[in-house]
């Protein structure tokens, strides 16, 4: 594509020079490659970064041209907009071709299960394309995650999209957090069906503000989709049912009844095309709202019933999400868990099948919501027996005060804990003092691949580490580690 096909529609001239690529960020900036000046997004906690005041790199690095909101005079084509968010997605689209007139497109969105809900979409879809925090799926390839967002930025989203058009793929589904809404990046997507899993009112006020901009944010989704799939517990249900909807949950028209945990859930699932028997082999009675959120999406693209049920039967399970490394002689488990009610959640759902002690290793980021260290230091101290707080991604703020801040909320509760700095040790020494019967659970990471200290990215795998301290146990006490699944 030349540059003067991309600039058509924002009316700007421009010469018909080859465009190689497009990007907001200055350092992907390669010779050939349109800059688009982003400006930052403010936070309580850090100071945003104006695109604009990286066009200086960019043209040194070989942008052809550049797009952004402030009256400029560039030596290169620039083209003035008046939202550059808006005009970095459409510019994306227009670059990759359209590739999601190729793709029925599934959007999952919701505060907790997102993650939970869009593997199980897509293995309910077969074959389809998966973008999500956990990883990418292209068919039976799997890639890790595009960078530390739920959903990454536009031109990294129609990439994606336009590989899994060009791979003959004919559907895709994606997770869209609120931010993603909020910031355009899936700008000019329709989606066949949008799925609404839940809403949690007091997550990323840091972002959002208030609970009604976050919720306004997280409607987005269904505004832009053919149907809306739709929680019967959703605030505003009746506003959100004026488009064309299905409802799963109580009162709805997907629903689970007498729900028992068997070697993972068994429910009866009811949906207007009948009702079966359900085996999903997942841990957690929260799970179920998942499978129904996933199942009403599937079954209203016209999966049959029959075909659903098989492949719940059969579901994997996802990376990171209650995540069992060793069953026995006591249990290990891995769980993004990273906020005070997810963190309960998940410390509530080990706890009814932990014969011992529940002993959690858990941190908090910084740079987000200062309020979840607290949470999550009293929710540690009210449902795990023992407490190893440590380091989350604490990027450029003060390890020692966030853990501080854990520890002081966590003694009010009366609760047992220990602070451990280095993630690496604390899970060590968590594994180190289990005993047969107990849980271990590793909360925070979950999938991730990073560890952020400072300014550093440093490469992790919350599995690799737990294993490494498995078989150093292992080795002390003469015997093998047992790797295990859920």
């Amino acid at each position: 594509m030349t540059l003067k096909e991309l600039f058509a529609p924002l009316g700007q001239e421009a010469p018909p020079l080859p465009v190689r690529g497009l990007t907001q960020d200055s350092r992907r900036v390669e010779p050939g490659f349109v800059f688009v000046a982003v400006p930052g997004v403010p936070l309580p906690h850090r100071r945003p970064l104006d695109g604009h005041a990286f066009i200086p790199e960019a043209l040194r690095r070989g942008a052809i041209a550049v797009v952004g909101e402030q009256d400029l005079t560039l030596p290169v084509p620039y083209a003035r907009v008046a939202d550059s968010r808006q005009a970095l997605a459409l510019l994306a689209r227009r670059f990759y071709g359209e590739p999601d007139r190729a793709l029925r497109l599934f959007g999952v969105t919701g505060s907790k299960g997102k993650s939970t809900t869009a593997f199980l979409l897509h293995h309910l879809l077969e074959g389809a394309a998966l973008l999500s925090t956990v990883g990418l799926r292209l068919g039976g390839e799997a890639r890790p995650p595009i960078g530390h967002f739920t959903t990454p930025e536009a031109p990294e989203v129609y990439a994606f999209l336009r590989e899994a058009a060009d791979r003959g793929l004919r559907e895709a589904v994606l997770e869209v957090s609120s931010h993603a809404l909020a910031l355009k990046r899936v700008e000019g997507l329709t989606f066949r069906v949008g799925v609404f899993v839940n809403f949690y009112p007091d997550d990323h006020l840091d972002f959002h503000g208030t609970p009604e901009a976050y919720f306004n944010a997280k409607t987005l989704l269904v505004e832009r989709s053919d149907l809306a799939v739709l929680n019967t517990s959703l605030p505003h249900l009746e506003r959100l049912r004026q488009r064309p909807h299905l409802l799963f949950g109580p009162g709805g028209e997907v629903w689970a009844e007498g729900v028992r945990e068997e070697e993972g859930l068994r429910f009866t699932l009811h949906t207007p095309w009948g009702k079966r028997e359900v085996h999903l082999p997942l841990i957690g009675a929260h799970n179920v709202e998942n499978a129904l959120a996933a199942s009403a999406a599937a079954l209203a693209a016209g999966v049959p019933l029959e075909k659903v049920l098989e492949r719940l039967s059969g579901f994997p399970g996802v990376p990171g999400r209650m995540e069992v490394v060793q069953e026995k002689p006591f249990r290990v488990v891995i769980d993004f868990a990273h906020t005070g009610k997810s963190l309960e959640a998940a410390l509530r759902t080990l706890r009814s099948t932990t014969k011992g002690r529940l002993l959690l290793v858990v941190g908090a980021a910084g740079e987000r919501d200062p309020r979840r260290r607290e949470d999550i230091g009293r929710v540690a101290a009210r449902l795990a027996d023992k407490a190893f707080f440590t380091e989350e991604d604490h990027r450029t703020e003060d390890l020692g005060a966030i853990l501080e801040a854990m520890a002081r909320a966590a003694a009010a509760e009366g609760g047992r804990f220990e602070l451990v700095p280095d993630r690496e040790e604390a899970i060590l020494k968590a594994i180190l003092e289990a005993q047969e019967g107990d849980t271990v659970l590793l909360a925070g990471k979950g999938h991730e691949a990073t560890l952020e200290r400072g300014q550093e990215a440093l490469p992790w795998n919350e599995r690799e580490v737990a294993l490494k301290a498995l078989k150093l146990r292992a080795e002390a006490e003469g015997s093998s580690p047992r790797e295990g699944g859920a």
